[in-house]
């Protein structure tokens, strides 16, 4: 990358009026003094004023009818035009003022892929007791299945170069893609870094399904780790 990359950031959204504002602020003001980039909210097909919103505070929307966490990110990724990707959901649980400090760990080379490390400093209140204890068993199976010491498998808060998607074998559609990005980068060889974040309470509706999400997700850790797949996936 020479000169100062160009950042592409990418967040899906779903009915997130209620945050969405708050959301493009923070990003804008973490980004004020980085020179270029870019905002691409991946709209799946929001009923309120998400779109709204976002296009009148500069972001590029980018419309996926088809529902999917995976789906979205995937198109999202589709459009960038950045050298950078860094991702963050729409619903002000991640923290949009620490973007710097995740470009910075990929343009000073200490990593290929920095992913944000909500589980060792989580505020009490930040999730449910569902939700924690999904993520923590998914990520002690993570590290069972691959044998790597990741902290947080299941963190939506990415910086990334952009090349790296080429050689990254994306095949799930749904909330599994966080672990399976994650789980592709580590497995092609390059540099992982994890960033310790604080993690807020979600303002708006809540979509994940606790015991679902972590159910399919779990059974994808070992279907992924046995080669038990070849086509992509929604579930």
């Amino acid at each position: 990358m020479a000169g100062r990359p160009r950042v592409s950031v990418v967040i899906p959204t779903r009915d997130e009026e209620g945050s969405i504002g708050q959301v493009l602020d923070a990003v804008r003001a973490a980004l004020r003094d980085h020179g270029p980039h870019e905002v691409i909210v991946v709209d799946t097909a929001s009923r309120d004023r998400t779109v709204e919103i976002a296009k009148a505070m500069g972001a590029r929307i980018v419309h996926e009818p088809r529902r999917g966490y995976g789906r979205a990110y995937k198109t999202g990724f589709a459009a960038v035009q950045g050298d950078i990707i860094v991702t963050l959901d729409a619903d002000l649980t991640y923290p949009a003022h620490r973007i710097p400090d995740f470009v910075r760990a990929i343009t000073g080379q200490e990593a290929d892929f920095a992913s944000g490390d909500r589980l060792s400093r989580l505020p009490e209140g930040a999730m449910s007791g569902m939700h924690l204890l999904g993520n923590r068993l998914l990520t002690m199976t993570f590290r069972a299945l691959y044998g790597f010491p990741i902290r947080d498998s299941q963190s939506g808060m990415w910086a990334f170069r952009q090349d790296l998607l080429t050689r990254l074998e994306l095949l799930h559609n749904g909330m599994a893609f966080s672990e399976e990005l994650k789980l592709e980068v580590i497995r092609g060889g390059f540099r992982f870094r994890e960033i310790p974040i604080d993690y807020g309470a979600r303002v708006g509706e809540r979509k994940i399904r606790s015991v679902r999400d972590a159910a399919a997700n779990l059974a994808w850790l070992f279907r992924k780790r046995f080669g038990w797949v070849s086509r992509p996936h929604s579930d």
